[in-house]
């Protein structure tokens, strides 16, 4: 509760590289989030050369006012919320923003204060390091370059939408100077979103602020080739000290249609608020938690009435649909029998617009067996599925007008958020929950809840 705090004890079982923690009510993650690297066991065979060093670079957006404040301002008029004034790196957004204490792009080159205005990673001639890359952006995807220099994804969470990480090698190979990182949006639709550029700097030792650093060439901002090429590339390592078990036969099939559409507003413009929905279904937050009510057989909170498919087939991707924009409104969620296999198809609409959407599923990791543009076909579709090494983690990108498929194994009891990593798209309802089921035995089922937990 506000003005007291509390210890979680919990245990890191088979999870190793770069996580993160955030706020998780409302906006608030927009400052309150940091980095969570889990390092291996001593004496852990490595996939990878060992990097010389190591450097956590944390993507952020910025508001010069009470960001609260901006949501309820969005919220009373039925609209999107003001976008960001600023993206940020480690805190800092970089010399090509006004808050900048150098005024004067020449006078921030001429003499940089990186501890005021940058923050920079200092490297050696000939050494190699390890980027811990997470996306705290609440809203955008992120194209992430450094000038003059390749990167070498070695570990994912993922790639990079909101919430996702991922550990890229560089070596500092290069004439020593110094090289700005710039991080900049992706969006492939004609949605407005916060397309400054945040810089940093990759600065070698010795070498004196007064050198200009050199620009790197990001992609376009609607560069959808290479966002989808990039993506498709990346492969789980499937060897024996690092397996991909992926389920080969699955137990429960659903299909997820996402869209966004409207609900009724008395106090809003047009007096009607933007919503957003699975299955048509926006989601209504509990008064009371949700594993609470699961674990205590609390009546009324939750119907597990879900559905596996939308209510009705269309053509998600086809002509944009404005009319009938008005959804189902309630706290649905999913039951899932303990220790199943389930296959997840998250299918966007055109429904008013076709966008970019970042899953997570809370609870588990899964593996990204197949992504895909336009309709997804259960006919076609899964023969060109890889069930052999696909990328495995927990945020997965359904890409504009197109499909995502993941596989998991449902081994983990409890009530488990599925959501919209866009902060935008879960406040207006893109989200449901998955009520995976207690297996036999006591080691199998949801643990009761601490004796000192504080009640809300």
């Amino acid at each position: 509760m506000t003005g007291n705090s509390y210890v979680y004890d919990f245990n890191i079982t088979g999870q190793r590289g770069t996580l993160w923690w955030h706020a998780y009510i409302l906006w608030l993650r927009a400052t309150v989030y940091g980095a969570l690297v889990i390092l291996p066991k001593q004496a852990t065979p490595s996939p990878f050369p060992r990097p010389d060093g190591e450097q956590v670079i944390v993507f952020g957006e910025w508001w010069h006012v009470d960001v609260e404040e901006v949501v309820k301002q969005g919220n009373a008029l039925g609209l999107p919320p003001n976008m960001s004034d600023a993206h940020t790196i480690n805190g800092k957004p970089g010399p090509l923003f006004p808050c900048s204490e150098k005024h004067d792009l020449l006078e921030f080159f001429l003499d940089l204060d990186p501890v005021t205005d940058t923050f920079a990673m200092e490297v050696e001639q000939g050494k190699k390091y390890l980027l811990r890359i997470v996306n705290a952006a609440l809203n955008d995807e992120l194209f992430f370059a450094i000038a003059g220099h390749n990167m070498t994804v070695v570990e994912i969470e993922a790639g990079i939408a909101p919430g996702q990480t991922t550990n890229v090698l560089v070596s500092a190979n290069q004439a020593p100077g110094r090289y700005f990182m710039e991080v900049r949006p992706f969006q492939d639709v004609p949605i407005p979103v916060d397309n400054k550029t945040a810089t940093t700097i990759f600065q070698y030792k010795n070498i004196p602020t007064t050198v200009i650093p050199t620009l790197p060439h990001l992609p376009l901002p609607n560069d959808t080739a290479f966002a989808l090429s990039y993506n498709n590339k990346l492969r789980s390592l499937n060897t024996p000290n690092f397996p991909a078990n992926v389920p080969l036969k699955v137990d429960r099939h659903l299909l997820f249609t996402i869209g966004l559409g409207k609900s009724v507003c008395s106090t809003c413009i047009n007096c009607t608020r933007l919503s957003a929905s699975l299955n048509n279904i926006t989601f209504v937050m509990p008064k009371t938690g949700l594993l609470q009510a699961h674990y205590f057989n609390v009546k009324g909170v939750f119907n597990t009435d879900f559905p596996d498919k939308p209510p009705k087939a269309f053509n998600y991707t086809g002509a944009p649909l404005t009319a009938n924009l008005f959804t189902t409104k309630g706290t649905r969620l999913s039951k899932i029998a303990f220790n199943s296999t389930v296959e997840l198809v998250i299918q966007d609409t055109n429904v008013l617009s076709v966008e970019s959407h970042p899953f997570h599923l809370h609870g588990f990791n899964f593996f990204v067996v197949g992504t895909g543009i336009g309709n997804f076909d259960p006919a076609k579709d899964p023969a060109k599925y890889n069930l052999v090494a696909p990328p495995e983690r927990n945020i997965v990108g359904a890409p504009t007008g197109g499909w995502a498929a993941i596989r998991f194994r449902a081994d983990n009891p409890g009530v488990w958020f599925f959501h919209c990593h866009l902060e935008l798209h879960t406040g207006w309802g893109l989200k449901t929950a998955f009520v995976v089921e207690d297996g036999s035995g006591k080691d199998l089922a949801v643990c009761p809840p601490p004796k000192d937990l504080p009640s809300c």
